[in-house]
Parts: structure tokens; sequence; C-alpha cells
């Protein structure tokens, strides 16, 4: 009887455990899966005033540095959208505030395609970056809650590789939806996108904290996000460091359809088709940087030092075929040039969140992803305006991608000296996971 009720019982924590396991699953899977619409969604609405560029400057009467000033206004409102992100999201929780980002941010699209002046237009890019700061200060506090250091990478990978997904598909289907239904109505239907994919974040999203999977607190008051973060020498590295990551990103996503169109003399629908192939790479390189991650963290080597290789070595490589896609004389070359470039700093730039998430304490993993976020894109919004400047006074993209290449160049430097790994000085810090 004995040896029976040690059978049933086995049985039923056995059964138990299964079911907790599965349901640990069908939290991760939906995290992930709405992080990662939310991603494309994201994404291609960044995209759309980068492929409707040449329609947009025609019917507005707008020039290259007019529209450089539409792309930046997003940028910086992005990038400042962060500070009150600093703290705020372990407080009011990543459910209500992504939520809220995203129907603000698919409002602010689908109200772009009734306006008729710059004013209008400024203000509305302004109201979209604001949306979407939260985006990826969640996405990677969500992937420190649900998923382990062994499995991480991929999951920020698959996350992140959004980003590429959604830049990579958006200038043929946008170019499509532009050339059928005009580029006002493009916008709304984006717009619209956005507001079901909030809704499905709102009603299907579960914090780790609202679940059996809660984690004990340590019922220590923390110390301020802010007084733990700017102290440490190596967040100064990080912020400096991912501004060259998002600088040359940024200029790819805001220049890349108008540079195969007036420097490659493209048309319309053919550059949409051929502006897909570096997001694709772009894509890849993610995927291989989290792939890279998890095998050497189950190696057990140190993911810090796993990611700060990763971010060097794919800054370098993207900054020199930057310089290469200058001073390129044909269009495969360039096209080539532009598409290691991609695969290489979003390489790196997923190795950019896994160090966020390695070498901080968990409680300020989402604090210090805005900071970074909020440096990054101060210094990546002088990538649009300043490219438009100089292809108005050059006529020629050459000058604006060999000083993409430069920053990218220092923010390697910046990994490699300032950003060295070490603990957070709190006296409240849980150490790294």
């Amino acid at each position: 009887m004995a040896a029976q009720g040690r059978i049933t019982g086995g049985t039923t924590r056995e059964k138990e455990n299964e079911i907790k396991a599965r349901s640990l699953k069908a939290h991760q899977a939906i995290t992930l899966s709405l992080l990662f619409l939310a991603g494309i969604v994201n994404f291609l609405d960044r995209a759309s005033l980068s492929v409707a560029n040449t329609t947009i400057r025609a019917e507005m009467h707008l020039n290259g540095t007019q529209i450089g000033l539409l792309l930046s206004a997003f940028s910086l409102a992005y990038g400042f959208a962060q500070l009150p992100l600093i703290g705020l999201l372990d407080r009011a929780g990543m459910r209500s505030i992504l939520g809220g980002g995203l129907l603000l941010w698919s409002s602010a699209q689908m109200l772009t395609g009734l306006i008729r002046g710059l004013p209008a237009f400024l203000f509305l890019r302004v109201m979209l970056g604001v949306g979407e700061a939260p985006f990826y200060p969640c996405g990677v506090r969500s992937m420190r809650e649900w998923f382990t250091a062994e499995s991480r990478g991929r999951a920020t990978a698959i996350m992140s590789s959004s980003q590429t997904i959604g830049l990579a598909v958006a200038p043929p289907v946008l170019t499509y939806m532009m050339l059928r239904l005009g580029w006002r109505t493009m916008f709304i239907v984006l717009g619209l996108c956005g507001v079901a994919v909030a809704l499905g974040w709102i009603v299907l999203h579960r914090p780790r904290r609202a679940t059996i999977f809660r984690e004990a607190e340590d019922g220590t008051v923390h110390e301020s996000a802010w007084r733990v973060l700017l102290r440490q020498r190596m967040v100064h590295g990080m912020m400096l460091g991912f501004g060259g990551i998002n600088y040359t990103n940024w200029l790819y996503t805001a220049w890349l359809p108008g540079y195969l169109q007036s420097e490659r003399h493209l048309s319309l629908a053919r550059s949409g088709w051929v502006a897909a192939i570096p997001f694709l790479s772009g894509g890849v390189g993610m995927l291989t940087s989290g792939i890279v991650a998890d095998r050497f963290a189950r190696a057990g080597t140190p993911l810090p030092t796993v990611h700060r290789r990763n971010l060097v070595i794919g800054m370098v490589l993207s900054a020199a075929s930057t310089l290469v896609v200058a001073h390129s004389h044909t269009t495969m070359g360039a096209v080539a040039g532009i598409s290691f470039a991609l695969f290489c700093i979003h390489f790196a730039g997923t190795s950019g969140w896994g160090y966020t998430q390695a070498v901080s304490p968990g409680h300020l993993v989402a604090s210090l992803s805005a900071l970074q976020n909020f440096a990054a894109f101060m210094i990546a919004s002088a990538a649009p305006v300043v490219t438009g400047m100089i292809l108005d006074r050059t006529q020629s993209f050459s000058l604006a991608l060999s000083l993409c290449s430069a920053v990218t160049l220092l923010g390697a430097l910046s990994y490699a000296t300032l950003a060295a790994p070490k603990p957070m000085t709190s006296s409240v810090a849980a150490a790294p996971v």
C-alpha cells in the first residue's frame, strides 16, 4: 500500500510538472509571438515614410533636408521618450505600457494618411516615436523574465528579427500598396494593423509576476535606477557604443529606397524588391547572433564575453562594408555591400541587447535598455537629416556613407574600451544572470 501511495504520489507530481512545463512554454510562446508581431508592425510603420519618400516629396514639394527632418523628428521623439520609461516599467508593468504605446503609435500612423502640411506631419511623426518607445525595453525585459540564459539568445534574436523582416517586406509590400491604393491609404491600413496587435497584447500577455511562475521578492528596497546606472562607466560605454549601431541601422532604414532610386536609378517598383535583400540579410545576422550566443553559453563561456566580442567584430566588419558601398561603381556591388553591412550590424545589435541582459540585475534590465536606447537614438537621429543635407549639397551618398562608417567604428571602440563588464555598484543590486 505504501509503495502504491508513493507511485501514485509520484505520478501526480509528474503530471503537475508536465502541466506546469506546458504552461511555461505557452506563456513563452504567447509573449514571443506577440512581440514578434508588434515588431513587424513597428518597423513597417517606421519604413513607410522611407518607402514613400520620393512620392511624398513630389506631392508635398519637400526637399531632401525636409524629409530628413521628418525622419529625425521620429527618432528624436523615440529617444527622448525612453527617459520616462526608466523605472516606470517596473512600477506600471509592460502590459499597460506597451499596450498603450501600440495604440498611440497606431493612431498616429492612421492620422498621417490625412495630413496636408509639414507641421501636422512633424507632430504625428513625434507621436509615432513616443508610441514606439516602449517596444524594445518591454521586449528585452520580457525575454529576461521568461527565458533562461541558455535560450535567451535565440528568443531575443527572434524578437529582434521582426525588425529586419518588417523592413525586408516593407519595400515590396508597401510599394505595391502605394501603387494600388495610394500612400495615404497605406498609412491608414498600417495603423489598423497596429490596433489589432495592441488588443492582442492587452488581452493575452501576462507578466511573470502575475502567474504561477512568480518568483519570490527579495524584500529589498531597490536604489533609484537612475542613480545606479548613471554612475557606471560601463553603462556610458554601452550608450555610446549602441549609438554606432543605431546610426548605421537608421541611415539604411531611412534612405535605402531613396538611395536605390536616386543613386542607382532604379524604378520605384524595382527598388522595392531590391531593398528587401539587404534587410533579409540583416535578419539572418540577428538569428546567427542568437545561435552563436546560446551555443557559447551552453559551453560555459560567460555571456558578457560572448556578446561583447560579437559587438566589436560585427561593428568593425559593418563599418568596412559601408565604406566599400560608398565607393562601389555597380548596383550589384552596392547591394552586396549593404547586405553584408546590415548582416554584421544586426549580428552586433542583437548581442547589444544580449549584453544588456547579461550585465544587468533583473530589476534594472528594462531601465538600462531604455537608457541605452535614449542615447543611441540621440546619435542615430543625426543620420537621416545629415544624410539629407549632404545629398542636397553633393547630389551623392558617398560622403554620408563614409561618415556612417566612421561613426560605427567609434561605437566599436567604445564597446572595446569603456564598456568592459563590471558588477553594478549598487548596495542592493543582485548579481547579473
